[in-house]
């Protein structure tokens, strides 16, 4: 049936018949910026839902409704579920929280921080801790070597 025979309540519904934001299996580990980003994220959450009950009020915008409510049980979700990550000690080693230099095979040097699935942002240069760059580095220390992407990289810097 084409689009012009429906009736926009139709295409309303539609759109706010959102599916949850998935939730990683993985423990909710944060660092104590990565639980600032939740809670800021949260509270932006609880900002959109007011104003979109306060809208819904004066006219049926039921999409922003829904996604007001999909990302208040998110960020709900992950602020509830979230394990505090203290620094560890800056004994060498890379840890969650830390931050490490690699050296690749063609001469790049990348510096990586380790943190939570949710403060993940590559362009900043930090990497979620269950991403396989961090999964092969976790544990190492400086002149130990790991295989990134098919390739071997050397440790030549940790800091917590």
């Amino acid at each position: 049936m084409s689009v012009a025979f429906t009736r926009e309540e139709d295409l309303e519904a539609t759109a706010a018949d959102l599916a949850d934001r998935p939730i990683s299996p993985h423990p909710n580990l944060v660092t104590e910026q990565g639980l600032a980003l939740i809670e800021q994220e949260l509270a932006a959450a609880r900002a959109a839902y007011t104003a979109a009950q306060v809208q819904g009020s004066i006219e049926s915008d039921r999409t922003a409704m829904a996604r007001a409510t999909r990302d208040l049980r998110y960020w709900s979700a992950r602020r509830a579920s979230a394990q505090l990550v203290a620094p560890g000690a800056d004994d060498g080693v890379v840890r969650f929280g830390g931050t490490v230099t690699i050296e690749r095979e063609d001469g790049r040097v990348q510096t990586w921080r380790i943190v939570g699935e949710d403060q993940a942002d590559p362009a900043q240069g930090c990497v979620s801790y269950v991403s396989p760059l961090a999964q092969a580095l976790l544990g190492k220390r400086v002149d130990d070597e790991a295989t990134v992407a098919g390739g071997v990289v050397a440790i030549v810097a940790v800091s917590t």
